[in-house]
């Protein structure tokens, strides 16, 4: 493995674990694209081992003590590492960088903790999407996605041919989806949605700003708004239930035990913007990519029914629209021989998993009809896999299902993407639904 003369210091005073020499940490790293930065993934896979690199530049909430994290790029590696949670822990944090506990316990819901009250409160969630409520969802989604595309229509027939797909029809549909399925009030949607786009856009400083302080306090507003907003509903709903989700989260009982209002305000959080963010990433980058590649456009539409379940997997592999997750160690150990300290960060990167040649034939060939598709998009199959990935894929299906129904001829141009070390982000991205 080449590395540099950088070390690393643990907290002892030792100097120990030289950097490996590909940046994966920057920002810089982070601003370049998809396939810019499948070259240097390519090569970390090529070590055959895990690779230590510092801590990622200009954190928001700056660590004295981060002296960086391991990096899990084979996608074998990854698998192994979900389905170790007693060895390898997310109570401390998922995002690289260290946050701080209040604001991981306010945001990341169970996908912040480790059992037992992951458990408990993941089973509590879960018994509140009941094949019924999953059943009003799905009317609402196949809605909302004619919806969306119609209004990108429209969009780009008053602005002479062209619209913004992102903000006109990719990141409507999940909002209104979400908007629907947690009833919230008419008057409060367009807030609820300027508060959510600040939570999700804790990157883009033409959103949450450009000091510091504009950031943390930009983020804090957004989150006690969705918080009180999703207490007050709780409240009304438990008096008053409807046939909505935070009706069904208000009742939801296992054991005796019963969601709080504080848990539904972190579970309205953690939908609101992990929910939102990653269908509307793989909307756009699954756009983009069937425009690149038309003759993967053509097949699809030659039997879009019968192939779009198909295709909606390659899409969801090829966007990866979450880009990494992290652990942390729980104890001492060895791991791929490499010595882990209890402690040290493990971040696993997702994006790099899904294009490992061991795992995917051709992995950075777009093919809409691969299988098997063994991706790891939603989870790599551990008490963390994706709660709402059966949502996610009956979000996409709907969506590009609408797009190459009202408008199969649609061209895009090349996006602006939000450097990001977690979401895959198109900022935005032009579209012209009738073609160029």
């Amino acid at each position: 493995m080449t590395q540099t003369s950088r070390v690393s210091t643990f907290a002892s005073g030792t100097p120990d674990r030289p950097y490996d020499d590909e940046d994966i940490s920057s920002r810089a790293f982070w601003a370049t694209d998809m396939f810019e930065r499948e070259k240097t993934f390519s090569r970390l896979r090529d070590r055959d081992t895990i690779t230590w690199h510092p801590a990622p530049d200009d954190q928001v909430f700056e660590d004295p003590e981060d002296y960086g994290f391991w990096a899990i790029t084979k996608y074998d590696d990854l698998v192994e590492v979900t389905k170790r949670h007693d060895d390898f822990l997310s109570g401390p944090g998922i995002l690289m960088e260290n946050l701080p506990a209040d604001f991981i316990e306010a945001a990341q819901s169970f996908i912040g903790m480790d059992p037992p009250r992951h458990t408990t409160l993941r089973r509590l969630v879960a018994a509140a999407f009941t094949p019924k409520q999953m059943r009003r969802i799905d009317e609402m989604i196949q809605g909302n996605a004619a919806s969306a595309v119609k209004n990108l229509c429209a969009k780009a027939e008053a602005g002479g041919g062209e619209a913004d797909f992102v903000a006109e029809c990719a990141g409507l549909m999940p909002m209104n989806n979400i908007n629907d399925m947690m009833d919230v009030p008419a008057g409060e949607r367009e807030e609820a949605a300027h508060q959510t786009a600040i939570a999700m856009s804790w990157n883009d400083p033409d959103v949450v700003g450009h000091t510091k302080d504009e950031v943390i306090n930009s983020l804090m507003t957004a989150n006690g708004y969705c918080h009180q907003l999703a207490s007050r509903l709780a409240a009304e709903r438990r008096e008053r239930p409807g046939s909505d989700l935070i009706s069904a989260l208000s009742q939801a009982e296992v054991e005796g035990e019963r969601l709080t209002d504080f848990e539904i305000g972190a579970f309205f959080v953690l939908l609101t913007v992990a929910g939102n963010d990653t269908t509307r990433q793989s909307t756009s980058h699954g756009l983009k990519a069937l425009v690149d590649h038309p003759e993967q456009r053509a097949w699809l539409l030659e039997d879009l029914e019968g192939r779009m379940s198909t295709a909606v997997e390659e899409l969801v592999r090829w966007a990866t629209p979450i880009a990494t997750f992290r652990r942390t160690a729980a104890r001492n150990m060895d791991f791929r021989g490499r010595r882990i300290t209890a402690g040290d960060k493990v971040v696993l990167f997702f994006s790099s998993a899904n294009r490992d040649a061991t795992r995917f034939d051709r992995p950075n060939e777009l093919d809409l009809s691969r299988r098997p598709n063994p991706h790891i998009t939603f989870g790599g199959g551990g008490i963390h896999h994706c709660l709402g990935n059966q949502l996610a894929r009956t979000q996409l299906r709907a969506m590009f299902t609408e797009l190459l129904t009202q408008a199969p001829q649609i061209s895009v141009g090349e996006p602006v993407l939000t450097p990001s070390n977690f979401f895959n982000i198109v900022k935005r991205m032009p579209a012209h639904p009738t073609g160029r």
